[in-house]
This record gives C-alpha cells, structure tokens and sequence, in this order.
C-alpha cells in the first residue's frame, strides 16, 4: 500500500475505524490522541498549531464522503470548536449514532487535592454525557499544576470516574501530609488554563505521562466550567529590602536558629558565611514562580541544594560548610511558621540531611556550574576581586595568551 501523501491522509489512515467504535467517549480518546501528535512536534504556541491543523484538516477533508472521514471531522471540530471551520462540519449520512453526543456532556463535580508543602495542586473534574449509551461512561479529567515550575504539568482523561475519585479520596485519607477539597469550578479552570498557556509555550514538553495525547480532550471539558469573574492572580510581589531584612532579623530570632547554634555566630567569617547563605535563599525564592520563602519543601530544597546554588553562587570553603546548616534550620523555620504537621517538617530534615553528602560533591566538582559562575570562581581562586574592574582588566592582560588558546 503507498504511503500516504498528505498530514491529512495520514490521519484519515489512523482514524479508519473510527466509525466502528462504540460510543462518542471512545472516539473523543482516538481524536485527542492524534491531534497529541500534532501538538507535540510544534515548535510554539502548541495550542495555536492544533487549531490551525484542525482548521485546515476541516478543509482539505471537506469532499470526503466515506464513514471514517466524516466521523473524524465531527470528533475533530467537537474537540476543537473555534478551529476554522468547526462550526460548518455537518453530520455524514453514515455516521454512527453516537456522533450527536460528542462533546455533550455536563461537569458533575470539582475537587482538587495535593500536598501539604504546596509543590503540587492536582484538579479533578468529573464529566457524564447527556444518554451514557451512546456516549460513554462518566469519566474525569485530571490536571497536574507544578507550583514549583508552574506549568500544568499533566492532563489526563480516564475513567470509572467513581473510582479515580475513591482512590484519591484513599490516598489522601491515609496520608497525612495531603489534602483533598471541593474545588469551586471557575477557580479551577483559571488555575489550569493559565498554568496551561505556560505549558504549552515550552520549548520541551514534560516527559511522562499523558500530556499532549490527552490535552485537547482535557481542554474541550474544561472549557465547560464557567469562567472566573475575578481577574487571575498577578504576579508574586518581589521581596524587597526591608521584607529581606525583617525574613532574617525574624529567622535567626528564632528557636530554629538557636537549635542550629545560628544565633551566637560572632566570628566575622563565619558570619558573612551565614548572612550570605541566608541571601541565596532569599534570591532562590524570588527565581521561582511562588516567591514565598517560606514556601519550602524537600523538593524546593532539592532544587536549592543541588542545582540553583551551584548555578548561580560561588561558595568559598566557609560558605559551604555553613550552607546546610543553615538550610536545615531554614526548613524547620519556614515548617513551623507555615504551620504544618510535624511530620513534614520531620521529612523535610531528613530528606536535607540525605542531600547534603551530594550537596558536597558537586561543591567539590563544580560540575553544575554555569560558564559566568565559573568564570567568577576561577578568578577568585586566583586571588583576583570580582567586584575590581582594574584587577580583571589586570588577569585578563596578564592571561590574554591562555584565554586565545581556550579559544
């Protein structure tokens, strides 16, 4: 058989037994599927680049009078109703009696759940279709949102919907460092949409899961729930100098400081070290799209401890001792003043301790460090003052040879 000629042939092959399938929930899985390929190999604006595919898919299959073909158009333009053309796309005479309940369907329940340290808020919508028989079983969608890098993360669509719902209702009855609520539906659409316009602008798109198969299924059902009339959050307030201040006069004030033997550091190394310390923190909270310093947890720690530190600072032998021990404290601090269970703050401590022999490695190795981070570090290592603009005029004309034969 010859290969097909077009994109558009392409898809028509994969969807050739659409019309055979039993109900309007299963064609939706099949459509969303093959637009996750468009959208996937897009290079940006993904959602832009499914629309206009669909739009000219709707085009270019106008004349197609077979089964198959017409029924994938109606699955498509269900699933992408402002693609151009959508609106136009008509039922074929041969098309299976299930196609009037695609996209008919109705949210019948909102909830989110997630974790205690704020890392991660996943929403759950429960769908049913207007005749269950033709169109499918309740099901649910599930959208993953990373506060730490603050994208939706995840979509999926899967069901008994019962059951994905008793199962989270489990997970999080026997843990008790999760939560799980009634969501009010506006506040969750806002809440996806908006991490998902992130998403979809990423130059890589996340790796596991069910993402970009099931995303415009996931975006058709969630275009259901009504909007917010509350203009979305803008964006974190920077920490200014005064707020800087006031984090650090309060941490090392407190019982968490003292445990750690912060408060009595007199030394003047050691104190610049601890001071210093404390200003990564601050500046790595600010980096992230929730720039609460208090916001802390074993995964924000991972990201300061093993990867933005050796990116960004250049630690001496001093700054490097003092900075686990500071970050230890900082855990117990922010756990305590965000007022969660023990038990996270117990998990935090832990989970910091088990990071800090990695932490030293690449200290040691300087593998994570950025080319400018380097730079500033192997002039340091010399003798020379970052900050002196004459003494790095100085090592560069007295390195000119070595730095033309690096180059």
């Amino acid at each position: 058989m010859a290969a097909p000629q077009t994109p558009y042939d392409a898809v028509l092959h994969a969807a050739r037994d659409v019309a055979k399938l039993d109900c309007a929930l299963d064609a939706e899985m099949l459509g969303t599927a093959l637009l996750g390929s468009v959208y996937s190999v897009a290079t940006a604006d993904r959602a832009a680049a499914v629309r206009e595919f669909v739009g000219q898919f709707l085009s270019a299959t106008a004349r197609r009078r077979t089964a198959s073909a017409t029924t994938i158009r109606e699955v498509f333009a269900a699933l992408v109703p402002d693609a151009e053309g959508a609106g136009e796309v008509r039922a074929g005479a041969q098309a299976p009696a299930w196609t009037a309940q695609l996209g008919r369907v109705r949210p019948t329940g909102c909830y989110a759940y997630g974790d205690v340290y704020g890392d991660q808020t996943s929403y759950v919508v429960t769908f049913a279709y207007d005749d269950t028989e033709e169109g499918g079983p309740e099901h649910a969608v599930v959208a993953l949102v990373d506060h730490n890098i603050g994208i939706t993360k995840d979509v999926y669509v899967g069901g008994p919907a019962d059951r994905i719902l008793s199962q989270v209702r489990e997970m999080c009855a026997g843990d008790e460092l999760t939560w799980f609520r009634e969501e009010d539906p506006a506040r969750l659409r806002t809440e996806v949409d908006r991490h998902l316009e992130i998403t979809d602008d990423l130059g890589e798109l996340p790796q596991d899961g069910n993402f970009a198969t099931d995303r415009a299924l996931a975006v058709a059902r969630l275009s259901l729930l009504p909007r917010s009339r509350v203009p979305a959050p803008a964006e974190p307030p920077e920490l200014t100098g005064p707020d800087r201040e006031q984090h650090v006069r309060d941490f090392l004030s407190s019982p968490e400081a003292a445990r750690f033997g912060l408060d009595t550091v007199s030394a003047d190394d050691e104190l610049a070290s601890l001071h210093f310390c404390l200003s990564l923190l601050l500046d790595h909270a600010a980096s992230l799209p929730d720039t609460d310093p208090l916001r802390w947890s074993p995964a924000v720690a991972g990201l300061f401890l093993l990867d933005w530190v050796h990116r960004r600072a250049v630690l001496d032998m001093d700054d490097a001792a003092m900075l686990p021990r500071v970050t230890r404290a900082w855990s117990a601090y922010a756990m305590r003043k965000k007022g969660l269970p023990p038990a996270a703050a117990e998990q935090t401590d832990e989970i910091v301790e088990e990071m800090i022999p990695e932490f030293a490695r690449l200290y040691a190795t300087g593998e994570k460090r950025s080319p400018a981070t380097a730079a500033v570090a192997q002039l340091i290592s010399e003798g020379v003052d970052p900050n002196d603009p004459d003494a790095i005029d100085a090592w560069i004309e007295t390195n000119r040879h070595r730095l033309s034969d690096d180059s």
